[in-house]
């Protein structure tokens, strides 16, 4: 057991980025687990916090198997493979695809009402999420991020299998891990307590950056 919950996990993950606290950066947490981990790292480094919604592409037969992902802002990345061995049609893609579009259009909807997009133009963006296994998910945000044309991306998470991060280097310019395995397995098994992120506390942490951001920048 490596963290005690998603709090700790971002405060050690935040001791490991406070060389990036005088950029002013913009720290992204992937919905929904990775939005209390961001939530701790941007405050740690008096950073902003924005959210960035995504969703993964379940194969038919088997939802829980992620064949590709979606993400708010146009990112998208499919596992052609995974794709072949589940035998997963180009219209049974477009189905998935279309159902979870609207589940994330719901979500996008719900929380940009708590505190709309931080414009990442010419910034340097954390992305943090509570752990990364297959990287589907992080692909797919990565790929909204860039097309947002930021002045850095860095990928900052407290777990992750050794191999999907080599995998992912090249999509980010900087990578940062706590705790990298080659014996993953899952990511809940690194938490003492792994309970589902809900969408009431993802409203909440950016309620209350909004409301802090609001403060420190008023009159």
């Amino acid at each position: 057991m490596r963290f005690e919950d998603r709090i700790d996990a971002g405060r050690q993950l935040a001791r490991r980025l406070q060389h990036h606290r005088a950029s002013g950066p913009v720290v992204v947490g992937l919905t929904r687990g990775g939005v209390p981990v961001a939530a701790e790292v941007a405050r740690a480094l008096g950073a902003e916090l924005d959210a960035l919604v995504v969703r993964k592409l379940g194969a038919p037969i088997q939802p829980e198997l992620g064949m590709g992902a979606i993400a708010e802002g146009g990112g998208r990345w499919v596992d052609p493979s995974i794709v072949a061995i589940t035998g997963t049609t180009e219209d049974e893609l477009v189905d998935v695809e279309t159902r979870e579009r609207a589940l994330m259009q719901r979500r996008i909807t719900q929380y940009r009402a708590a505190k709309p997009r931080v414009p990442l133009r010419d910034r340097t963006v954390i992305l943090v999420d509570d752990g990364i296994a297959t990287g589907g998910t992080v692909r797919a945000a990565l790929q909204s991020i860039r097309n947002e044309k930021p002045r850095s991306i860095v990928l900052a998470v407290p777990v992750a299998a050794v191999s999907t991060l080599e995998a992912l280097e090249h999509l980010a310019d900087e990578v940062v891990c706590v705790e990298p395995r080659h014996d993953l397995h899952a990511i809940g098994l690194w938490y003492r307590d792994f309970s589902q992120v809900d969408d009431g506390e993802v409203v909440a942490a950016l309620r209350a950056a909004r409301g802090g951001r609001e403060q420190t920048t008023s009159p």
